[in-house]
């Protein structure tokens, strides 16, 4: 019996055996499972018709849900980098891993691989789950040297990245910011659709987003807004205008959040 009490092993291998099935839906959670783990719970229930012969047996109890062999090392959110799909690892969508957990537990010390499901494809779209996450690195417009590294999917949104950045730094709720990203140390460029996801945003691995709070005088260390052309002024003319001026060219294309 697992821990817990687990339903019996007809159960168990009748009700995971639907769930990974289930179709990938956009926005849901899978997780992942060690498949070292997932083998000896397939033997213990007798999941494949031709692997009976040690069901209930004792010998092949898998104990708890333990996702090691997939984790770096000292870090248990981070896991290894080129796994494979079935090979390393097995996805099961949010059912199926609160019932292994539920009958076996989580080896102590671990927290669940959870991973979102999203869309990919230019034309042709379809569901995959985002197994690698993207690395960001979030800094300050005042302190770019304190840097936090934090892994996001590429389904979370603009306005989700400043809320997580505005707690990391401490920026109470009454203070204005607004979100740069940060190409080379004085090209930025603004990250002004709250909405738009970070696939939507281009935001690559290791890419530097810089979080900038209004002065108390109301003004903003980075400038105001670009200013809007004249009627009648072309784009080409108003680079012509500001040919000359030193102040880096992305400020030029800056505009509130």
């Amino acid at each position: 019996m697992a821990e817990g009490g687990a339903a019996d092993l007809d159960t168990q291998r009748g009700e995971v055996a639907t769930l990974l099935k289930t179709q990938l839906r956009k926005g849901d959670t899978w997780y992942l499972v060690d498949s070292h783990w997932f083998k000896q719970w397939k033997k213990y229930v007798g999941f494949d018709s031709w692997d009976k012969y040690q069901m209930g047996d004792q010998n092949v109890y898998p104990g708890p849900v333990d996702n090691s062999g997939l984790l770096k090392d000292g870090d248990v959110l981070a896991i290894k980098e080129h796994l494979i799909d079935e090979l390393d690892y097995i996805l099961v969508p949010t059912e199926g891993w609160n019932k292994l957990v539920s009958w076996y537990g989580l080896t102590e010390g671990q927290e669940p691989i959870a991973r979102k499901v999203v869309e990919q494809g230019m034309f042709v779209k379809h569901c995959k789950v985002e197994v690698y996450l993207t690395e960001l690195k979030l800094c300050e417009d005042s302190n770019m040297d304190n840097v936090i590294t934090k892994r996001f999917s590429k389904a979370d949104t603009i306005d989700m990245i400043e809320k997580e950045m505005r707690k990391l730094f401490s920026i109470p709720d009454e203070k204005e910011t607004r979100l740069w990203n940060r190409y080379m140390s004085n090209t930025f460029e603004p990250l002004n659709k709250p909405d738009s996801t970070i696939q939507d945003a281009g935001l690559y691995q290791g890419q530097v987003l810089v979080i900038e709070q209004k002065s108390e005088d109301g003004t903003w260390p980075r400038g105001s807004t670009a200013p809007k052309l004249a009627p009648h002024t072309t784009v080409q003319q108003s680079s012509l205008m500001s040919a000359g001026k030193d102040k880096p060219r992305a400020q030029n294309r800056q505009s509130r959040r």
